[in-house]
């Protein structure tokens, strides 16, 4: 039976309101020419084929349901992954180990007792020894799921190059197509090469607690996007609305919002959300039978940061856009306009905000990264999501006491930089083209 949790409602609603967005944007003429820049960017359109990537997957784990095994909530990403999830460990486990990371007493055939590493139940317990034979095991699993996959991606990436190849007017270039085309090679050969050898090893390791690594950076990828995009969701109206009144109205109107966003920005941030954090606490704590499931009480905390980030976050993008409406009123179409009696609103959803649209655009691409990384920050100082969550920050924080031990467990620390650096850096860096593509300055 499928579930549907609040996160995953939203998320699916932004998901509609972007496809409608890009349709518009599609057939508007004014912005072929941004948009046709944007494709003609090769660093561009390989960021957002990798940033589509992580979207895929953060989907993925958004479609929930009852598993009829054991009755959890799981999502389609869970069952997918079910050979990395279930095969879980006693303890810490090294990346592509057959051994536990720290050695125990073991008792052996004959009786005696011995201190050692006790083999994994499940990473390389296929193999008979491990000293001689994991290195080239390894080798042959990873070259045989990379095989197995370059066939098919190197069907797509032919496809997808002969389409753009003959086409003049496409919004993509073909150098554009090219680069799309081999970063779609290598996401879909690095995925089935690392499914492979998770079928038999741990490829990043496990935790503290025997959980594949791999599988939580994996399913961190939904909550990063979740505070990324659910919080602009918040954050947008809030700052359109505030931002075109202040410039527009001025006068006591103007005042009130800038009094609003001067205040709330004079409240340490990190105070504000610890406090809300603590009210959503207490709240769940006195009425638990509205919380029965884990996952539940995990999604409603979740939902509540993306809120109090996207109300105390809009301040930023308000002032900008006050700014821009302060310009855009005087210009010599919005005077003429309200010479000849043109109703105020009209005014304001013909002239001024699409006229603002290019620093909205702009600000959500490049605020998107920033979100993301609060979300890590907050968690390190143990105000951000759930603990039960699983997300880069929250591995970041349990790498802490990782790295006291000795020797150190690194795996986890690193996998959670790998992904937030490789979703945060393909951000960035189509924020650039999009920045470029739309600065009013080579807009004309």
């Amino acid at each position: 039976m499928m579930v549907v949790l609040w996160t995953d409602a939203l998320i699916f609603v932004l998901l509609i309101g972007m496809i409608v967005l890009s349709v518009y944007m599609l057939r508007n003429p004014r912005m072929t020419r941004p948009l046709r820049q944007i494709g003609t960017s090769k660093t561009g359109m390989v960021s957002l084929t990798v940033l589509l990537f992580f979207v895929a997957v953060g989907l993925l784990d958004s479609m929930h349901f009852h598993s009829k095994d054991s009755n959890e909530i799981v999502s389609v990403l869970d069952q997918w992954l079910s050979p990395i999830r279930l095969h879980g460990e006693k303890t810490y486990s090294a990346p592509f180990a057959a051994h536990l990371f720290g050695k125990e007493l073991m008792v052996l055939e004959d009786g005696g007792p011995v201190w050692a590493y006790p083999r994994l139940q499940y990473g390389g317990a296929h193999l008979d020894d491990p000293e001689s034979e994991l290195f080239y095991d390894v080798l042959m699993k990873a070259s045989f799921g990379f095989i197995k996959s370059a066939i098919p991606a190197a069907i797509v990436l032919v496809l997808l190059v002969q389409k753009f190849r003959h086409r003049q007017n496409a919004l993509i270039s073909q150098a554009s197509a090219k680069a799309v085309a081999w970063t779609i090679f290598w996401i879909v050969t690095l995925c089935a090469t690392l499914l492979e050898l998770s079928s038999y090893y741990h490829v990043l390791g496990t935790d503290k607690v025997g959980e594949d690594v791999l599988y939580q950076a994996i399913k961190s990828i939904r909550t990063g996007l979740v505070i990324g995009t659910l919080t602009t969701l918040i954050m947008l109206p809030l700052a359109i609305v505030f931002g075109i009144l202040a410039g527009f109205f001025r006068g006591w109107v103007d005042d009130t919002i800038q009094y609003l966003y001067t205040t709330l920005n004079s409240i340490p941030s990190v105070l504000l959300i610890a406090a809300s954090i603590l009210v959503v606490q207490v709240y769940m704590a006195k009425n638990e039978e509205q919380f029965t499931s884990l996952i539940v009480r995990a999604d409603m905390r979740l939902l509540f940061l993306c809120i109090i980030l996207g109300v105390t976050s809009w301040t930023g993008l308000c002032r900008m856009l006050r700014a821009e409406t302060l310009k855009l009123r005087e210009m010599e179409y919005v005077q003429a306009a309200s010479a000849l009696g043109v109703r105020r609103r009209i005014i304001l959803f013909r002239h001024i905000l699409p006229n603002v649209m290019h620093i909205v655009l702009i600000s959500v691409v490049l605020d998107f990264s920033s979100l993301v990384l609060a979300e890590a920050v907050l968690s390190y100082i143990n105000i951000g999501v759930d603990p039960t969550t699983h997300s880069w920050g929250n591995m970041i924080n349990g790498a802490r006491l990782e790295m006291a031990r000795e020797p150190v467990v690194w795996w986890s620390l690193t996998a959670s930089f790998l992904f937030m650096f490789t979703l945060v850096l393909a951000a960035n860096l189509f924020a650039d083209s999009v920045r470029d593509a739309f600065d009013p300055r080579r807009m004309g």
